[in-house]
């Protein structure tokens, strides 16, 4: 069941509270009203049983023989009239309480609007806007101490980012300068010839390479997740012509598992980093190359709907279970952990795709293409 906001719950109570309050003045009132008109009722009926005996209480004019007539109708009067009070009575006591839940709820509305602001502020919320969330004071007072919570933690949090990027990218640097000395070292002793060594050695020395080589993979893309915050994002971009590049680079991998690349862009232009865009086209397209059948085709399409940019790559592939489709972008995550360390992937590929969609306040899904593969569906507004 749906959970009812604040404000239908205070219009709710109130108008509850009112239509109560009106019934009890109603009855009172009714209650009151019945006592006066029962009074004159007994008047009416003593008056007729005392046949014209001197009294005090009333004194009506009525000749003998049409005082029975009279008092028959004055009683259905009476009754006539207790009725029609008690209808009035609730009919009114209805129309106030919900002329009451009415003003209740728009008044409730404008009480509640800054609330209703500082939760659409909160929905954006993203780690790359941080210092642009803050909340200016408001004049009321519980919601100004809770604006000035939410300020501290936005501190909070951006100043934990900031250490954690600061770690990352500390940790790669740190880590680069041994692997590429590593690196160095397996490429001047590959460069040799060393007939001595048996196939274990030349196995060790192969798997040595590789790691090394997947090691400084995974810390150039923890250097650029680190760095993404800091780079430009004002470049006008041709989406078209940067495909197209991505596929021409990727064109020897395609050609080496038998992918056709395909593009199928629009002449369109966004606004963003050059160098992070091609860097996210680039990682779909590989990982779309790398987990395909031989065989199969990727195809990217590109185009512009208003003011939204959408770019999706599909692939031919196997496809990804649907209860997995959200974690492919954790970092190290992997759907198939034995293909991909035999493809050669680090797991930080699509995680890397994430932030910079991230970053130019875009989003990503994955869905199934009709072929049985994966398509990864991007869109930017401009």
């Amino acid at each position: 069941m749906k959970k009812m906001s604040l404000q239908w719950r205070l219009t709710c109570v109130i108008t509850l509270y009112i239509a109560v309050i009106c019934g009890c003045l109603t009855m009172l009132v009714y209650k009151n009203g019945v006592y006066y008109i029962d009074s004159l009722q007994e008047t009416v009926d003593a008056q007729g049983d005392d046949k014209g005996e001197d009294t005090d209480e009333i004194y009506i004019s009525i000749p003998e023989d049409k005082w029975d007539e009279f008092a028959n109708n004055f009683s259905v009067q009476v009754y006539n009239n207790k009725a029609d009070y008690k209808k009035n009575s609730l009919i009114i006591s209805a129309l106030l309480a919900f002329l009451g839940g009415v003003a209740t709820y728009f008044i409730s509305g404008h009480a509640l609007r800054p609330l209703s602001e500082f939760s659409d502020k909160i929905e954006e919320v993203q780690a790359q806007n941080l210092a642009d969330s803050r909340i200016e004071e408001n004049k009321v007072k519980e919601l100004n101490q809770l604006s000035v919570s939410y300020n501290k933690m936005l501190e909070r949090l951006s100043d934990a980012f900031e250490i954690q990027r600061q770690f990352t990218a500390n940790a790669a640097h740190e880590l680069r300068t041994p692997l590429a000395l590593m690196q160095v070292q397996l490429d001047v002793y590959n460069a040799g010839h060393h007939p001595g060594n048996d196939a274990d050695t030349l196995q060790t020395i192969k798997m040595v390479t590789e790691q090394n080589e997947r090691l400084s993979k995974m810390v150039k893309t923890l250097l650029d997740m680190s760095e993404l915050q800091t780079v430009g994002r004002d470049d006008k971009i041709i989406v078209g012509a940067l495909v197209d590049e991505v596929l021409e680079d990727l064109w020897p991998l395609a050609q080496e598992k038998n992918i056709r690349l395909t593009g199928r862009c629009k002449d369109i232009t966004m606004t963003g980093s050059d160098i992070l865009i091609y860097r996210l086209v680039y990682n779909l397209v590989e990982n779309a190359v790398k987990y395909n059948h031989s065989g199969g085709q990727v195809t990217v399409t590109a185009y512009q709907k208003e003011k939204h940019i959408y770019l999706s790559v599909e692939d031919t592939g196997s496809g990804i279970p649907e209860e997995l489709r959200e974690r492919v972008f954790e970092p190290f995550f992997r759907v198939d952990k034995s293909r991909s360390r035999e493809l050669g992937g680090v797991g930080l590929g699509l995680a890397l795709v994430r932030e910079i969609v991230r970053v130019h306040d875009g989003s990503i899904t994955v869905k199934p293409s009709p072929s049985g593969g994966t398509v990864f569906c991007v869109s930017f507004t401009q």
